[in-house]
């Protein structure tokens, strides 16, 4: 039997594009520790085991220093070859209506503990000189998120801090890779309380999809992959007009009520 490509650790796993990133890395024969912050992640760790890998689930609440400290801990010292940068929140609705504990869950998880995972996994990398990371970003990242501001504003963190990473790391045999989906046929939106929303009630990409293009980019060592047509053009787009008309334009999406407005947006 051929020796194992190594472990993958891919977070926000128990559903969506971080479940099928996880089977993407299990098809690929890496053994995997999974996370997520609920208790579905020990049935998706056994959708997981079906593909002849062995896996490890972790719930942790990675919003916090403590569950990013809990997955570290769960390596057990074993080399990382694929970190799988997903976890995430959403929040709908306008930003002075939001409870102030829900934004800072979504700051939390989306930036804080994504930072300091990559921090304590990639420190690793470097002493090894090996290993690939792909942070999901969004398109969102490229637009002023008029009700979704919080997490448009999370997701700029990302997309700019994949980037960075990825400069600062050229000289090395790590690849850093920013996977930037649009709007994806997930519990996102239900979760983000957008069902009432033109966005929410959009088409939507199959995660599977999403995940693979996001998988294949990371393992060319590609800088980023905008999945889907219309999203590649919303992102040429979001570089050459004013904040205030994409402010505006997101408006018309994700305001409550504007799944009932078919008017051109």
């Amino acid at each position: 039997m051929a020796d194992k490509p190594g472990l993958a650790v891919v977070t926000g796993a128990s559903t969506g594009i971080g479940h099928a990133l996880a089977i993407c890395c299990a098809e690929a024969g890496y053994d995997l520790v999974v996370a997520a912050d609920e208790p579905e992640i020990a049935r998706a760790a056994e959708e997981f085991r079906a593909k002849g890998v062995a896996v490890e689930p972790v719930e942790a609440d990675l919003g916090t220093a403590q569950g990013v400290e809990q997955l570290y801990q769960a390596l057990a010292g074993r080399p990382v070859e694929l970190l799988l940068a997903n976890a995430g929140r959403g929040l709908g609705h306008a930003f002075l209506d939001q409870e102030t504990a829900d934004i800072r869950r979504v700051i939390d998880t989306n930036v804080t503990g994504t930072v300091l995972l990559a921090h304590r996994v990639g420190r690793d990398m470097r002493e090894r000189n090996r290993g690939r990371i792909l942070f999901t970003g969004s398109i969102a990242g490229f637009m002023p998120g008029s009700f979704q501001a919080v997490y448009n504003a999370t997701k700029a963190f990302i997309d700019s801090f994949s980037w960075a990473l990825r400069n600062e790391l050229k000289d090395t045999d790590i690849t850093v890779t920013c996977l930037m989906p649009g709007p994806t046929d997930t519990e996102f939106f239900d979760r983000a309380e957008m069902e009432d929303t033109r966005l929410g009630t959009s088409d939507k990409d199959d995660p599977a999809k999403v995940a693979r293009a996001g998988f294949d980019a990371m393992m060319k060592g590609e800088s980023g992959v905008v999945t889907g047509f219309s999203n590649k053009m919303q992102a040429a787009m979001a570089h050459l007009m004013p904040a205030d008309w994409l402010a505006e334009k997101h408006r018309k999406m994700a305001a409550p009520g504007t799944a009932k407005d078919r008017s051109p947006s």
